[in-house]
């Protein structure tokens, strides 16, 4: 009977042991493949959505509104074009906030991916309604356009707020701008919110 008991001991320890060696292995594994996530800004790589990392404001993707909802409602509209993994295009994420901060609900801020459109059918199947129709393959390309389909800005590169501020004080009838909202450096840390 003791013979018994001390087999049984044993052979339990013995198995307790080999799972505890056993999920150790397994977990030093998995530990040593994962590496630690982190964002960062200076680089191309891809860290997830870029305006709620960068700019601080995840509310303008995906757009309210399209291209042609937006010229229906007879609104000015601010096309980005981006891609999530752009050095380029997460310095110009803060500039978007700050046209969203000053002009509000008065201009359609539509963020677009790049990689969302359809860039095998040719420009001429496209119309004037249609985001992909001033695409012009860079990013971030930025256009604004007048509630009347006019071309009021189209660059390539990251525009300054106060390129897109002059484009949009040509559209008669926008609202005043509110004078306390502070412009934003995107590359000091801080705290990326939006408040007047």
């Amino acid at each position: 009977m003791k013979n018994w008991l001390s087999s049984f001991v044993r052979f339990s320890v013995d198995r307790i042991f080999r799972s505890v060696v056993c999920l150790i292995c397994v977990l030093a594994i998995v530990g040593a493949i994962a590496s630690p996530a982190y964002a960062n800004l200076k680089d191309d790589r891809f860290d997830g959505n870029i305006f709620a990392l960068y700019g601080g404001n995840g509310s303008l993707v995906p757009p309210k509104v399209d291209l042609k909802e937006s010229l229906r409602l007879g609104k000015p509209a601010v096309i980005a074009f981006y891609i999530d993994d752009s050095y380029d295009c997460k310095l110009y994420t803060p500039v978007l906030n700050d046209v969203q901060a000053y002009y509000g609900k008065a201009v359609s801020i539509i963020p677009i991916a790049v990689d969302s459109l359809d860039l095998s059918t040719p420009k001429t199947n496209f119309n004037t309604d249609d985001e992909a129709y001033y695409y012009r393959g860079f990013v971030p390309q930025t256009v604004v356009l007048s509630p009347d389909r006019k071309v009021l800005f189209d660059l390539d590169g990251k525009p300054d707020f106060a390129d897109l501020d002059a484009a949009l004080r040509q559209i008669p009838g926008l609202s005043a701008l509110a004078p306390n909202v502070k412009l934003r450096n995107p590359v000091t840390k801080q705290v990326n919110e939006v408040t007047p």
